[in-house]
């Protein structure tokens, strides 16, 4: 229930979407000719749109997540590496039989180079059916897995978590696969910004990780310009809100310990 309604609230809280209703409500205030209601909503919601279309708004909440965690120094060796899924369109990659991989695929690839550097280490794909509509015959680890044989993997350390559909369920079932004593060291390999509510998530189920941060979108110059395309600041607004408010939405509902680790 809960993976439903976060799903459902998060989208409708997007502020691309937020945009786009408040502008839909001012022209339909207009045809039932409530003139200043409809002036109101239009003029708010083309404020909203140059703030997070264009502003340096977007880059600036994404960058606050994507340096709290910086990339760590590798050790020598390393009992295996975690990959949340995220990487890969299910749906595209299900209708179409070629894989889809999305803006995340530095995942993929990342995980890959880390599997030659340490080829010993165990290999965790966690990341079941993250869509609200069940049916799809192949799930992200499964497209992942076979994405990184593909790229050379071997088969044999590649190891599957197919049962989580939320970051909060990628640790408390990646800990039953992996199993960790206290002597592991685990790698933790997901998208820059989104690695504070991974490694909270991981910290709550009491499975330590080295957060490796992967798939960064913003850069210090950033914050000095702004952005260059409409599309481009509104995905960037976007990931900061689904962001924000799934730190403060596990907060809340007792699944984390702190809102920003």
């Amino acid at each position: 229930m809960f993976f439903i309604v976060s799903k459902l609230v998060q989208s409708a809280l997007l502020p691309s979407n937020v945009i786009a209703l408040l502008a839909v409500l001012g022209v339909f205030a207009f045809i039932i000719r409530r003139r200043r209601l409809a002036m109101g909503l239009l003029c708010i919601s083309t404020v909203l749109l140059i703030l997070a279309g264009w502003s340096p708004l977007g880059p600036a909440l994404v960058m606050r997540l994507e340096d709290r965690f910086p990339i760590p120094e590798l050790p020598a060796s390393i009992t295996g590496i975690i990959m949340l899924g995220g990487a890969v369109d299910t749906h595209i990659t299900s209708d179409r039989k070629s894989y889809a991989i999305n803006d995340n695929a530095e995942r993929i690839f990342e995980t890959a180079a880390l599997a030659r550097r340490y080829p010993e280490a165990r290999i965790i794909l966690s990341g079941g059916a993250s869509h609200l509509i069940i049916g799809e015959p192949l799930n992200e680890s499964e497209i992942a897995r076979r994405i990184l044989i593909d790229l050379g993997v071997a088969p044999a350390r590649i190891e599957m978590e197919e049962r989580s559909r939320t970051t909060f369920e990628n640790a408390t079932q990646s800990i039953l696969v992996a199993k960790p004593i206290s002597t592991d060291t685990w790698l933790l390999l997901t998208s820059a910004y989104s690695m504070p509510r991974a490694v909270a998530s991981f910290r709550a189920a009491n499975f330590s990780v080295v957060p490796y941060p992967v798939d960064y979108r913003t850069r210090p110059a950033d914050l000095r310009r702004p952005v260059s395309s409409m599309a481009g600041g509104l995905e960037l607004t976007d990931i900061a809100a689904h962001e924000w408010l799934g730190l403060l939405a596990y907060r809340l509902a007792g699944r984390t310990a702190s809102t920003l680790p």
